[in-house]
């Protein structure tokens, strides 16, 4: 068994959490969309939705990477890494993309904060798959003796983005669905994301 395997009701008896659904970002003002941002998707969008690593790249990517200029470049972005940290309970696989506050080097490095998925088409189907590794990246922050709160997680089919918070026992998941054509609402999302992974956020 492996990360992308599981099913949400799966992982929650694995994980022993409970789930609930909660407005996680309330109030958010969308924030200004660089030129830069809007031409690499217009340029990509026709491409992209052939396959989900097409998604990854022509969509996924620009995003997290100007989310990461407009954080002043706080994280880190591993891109298709490994994050095997319990083979026993099919905590094992590759990550689309996961995002670690920590300095910018060729290996994973905790603190892990946010994992992000990238489907094809279905939302739901890869709940599963994001809450599975964010159990993983939460094992891989206590092994390296990383406390640092809660666990974002994303599933996106570069369309539509669902945001998740693993906090202790609990995954929230968010009532609100966020839509690329509201790009400066999706950008406000991914900064709360980092600021609430900042130390004292």
């Amino acid at each position: 068994m492996a990360y992308s395997d599981f099913t949400l009701d799966q992982v929650v008896k694995l994980l022993g959490v409970t789930v609930q659904r909660v407005d996680l970002f309330p109030a958010l003002t969308p924030l200004p969309v660089s030129e830069w941002l809007s031409e690499t998707l217009a340029r990509g969008i026709e491409l992209a939705f052939f396959s989900e690593k097409a998604r990854s790249e022509f969509i996924v990517s620009p995003v997290l990477l100007e989310t990461r200029g407009l954080s002043h470049n706080s994280f880190t972005i591993y891109s298709g890494q490994r994050l095997d940290v319990a083979p026993e309970k099919g905590l094992v696989g590759e990550c689309d993309f996961i995002l670690g506050a920590s300095p910018t080097i060729p290996m994973l490095q905790s603190p892990l904060v946010t994992i992000v998925e990238a489907k094809k088409n279905d939302i739901e189907a890869g709940l599963g798959q994001c809450v599975a590794q964010m159990g993983g990246a939460r094992i891989f922050n206590e092994r390296a003796g990383s406390d640092v709160g809660p666990i974002f997680g994303c599933v996106t089919t570069g369309e539509n983005w669902q945001f998740l918070r693993l906090d202790e026992s609990v995954v929230s998941i968010d009532r609100t669905r966020y839509y690329i054509d509201k790009l400066g609402l999706l950008l406000a999302v991914w900064q709360a994301v980092i600021a609430a992974c900042q130390p004292g956020g």
